[in-house]
């Protein structure tokens, strides 16, 4: 079984570059996205709902902005897509689908910087980050538990090109950083730094300009984490860098299932 996450920025856009073509040979089972940008009306039909997948949307009241998706080789027996909180779900940032005892929740996490870039939304960020963290504590107790999306966060000094200089960045303040450690330190896994231990270099964003992708110097702020449940299972965990469409590109794992 194979999930994939990508923040696509934008799905009509990396529709417009080869989406469909990235679904038909990723080999993915499930495919989680994060900031679609759209709702479901304004998407051409064959990216709505392509021909042997199934669909599920999250979009954020706000039109343009945020928003999740679920594309699955089978229909998932359930969808939540709210934390109960309108803050927070207005924003169109969770979607998690069942598929048998399995549990995969697509999360697209606030950015801190804000409008201005001024850290001004680090606390909702951080909000959101332990409203998520307390459902899915919930959550995997009842089965196995992927956790994937876009955490606009880099954990470590090797997750991003440049950690000196973006000490008091949003996506590398001390308090951003700690959050994920929590997650860690209750038992949630990195499957790709449990896998690739030590290796820098790899990286999941690049800025759209100057570039940065062609130079790598990028941040790894996307992620697969797995429940311990779930991280048994998993036998590979990827970044494909050459999957072009978006300024993020896709991640994801393997499992034995």
């Amino acid at each position: 079984m194979r999930v994939v996450s990508w923040n696509v920025n934008g799905l009509r856009a990396c529709a417009r570059k080869g989406f469909l073509q990235f679904l038909s040979v990723s080999g993915a089972d499930v495919v989680g996205l994060q900031e679609v940008r759209a709702f479901e009306h304004q998407l051409e039909p064959e990216v709505r709902e392509p021909p042997g997948w199934h669909t599920a949307f999250s979009p954020a009241e706000r039109p343009g902005y945020s928003g999740v998706a679920i594309y699955s080789r089978r229909p998932p027996d359930s969808v939540e897509t709210a934390l109960g909180e309108p803050r927070f779900d207005a924003e169109g940032r969770l979607l998690i689908a069942r598929f048998g005892r399995l549990a995969v929740a697509t999360v697209y996490f606030p950015k801190g910087s804000g409008r201005d870039r001024d850290n001004s939304r680090v606390p909702y960020k951080l909000d959101f980050y332990a409203a998520v963290f307390d459902r899915l504590q919930s959550l995997r107790r009842r089965g196995p538990v992927l956790v994937i999306g876009d955490y606009n966060t880099a954990h470590e000094p090797i997750d991003l090109a440049r950690p000196k200089s973006n000490a008091n960045t949003s996506g590398f303040l001390p308090e951003e950083r700690a959050e994920l450690t929590r997650w860690l330190r209750a038992g949630w896994v990195d499957t790709f730094r449990a896998r690739h231990a030590g290796e820098p270099g790899h990286y999941t964003w690049w800025r759209q300009w100057g570039g940065a992708r062609e130079r790598n110097v990028g941040w790894r702020i996307d992620y697969v984490l797995a429940s311990p449940s779930a991280a048994k299972r998993v036998t590979d965990a990827f970044i494909w860098p050459e999957a072009t469409g978006s300024d993020h590109c896709p991640v994801g794992v393997d499992l034995s299932w």
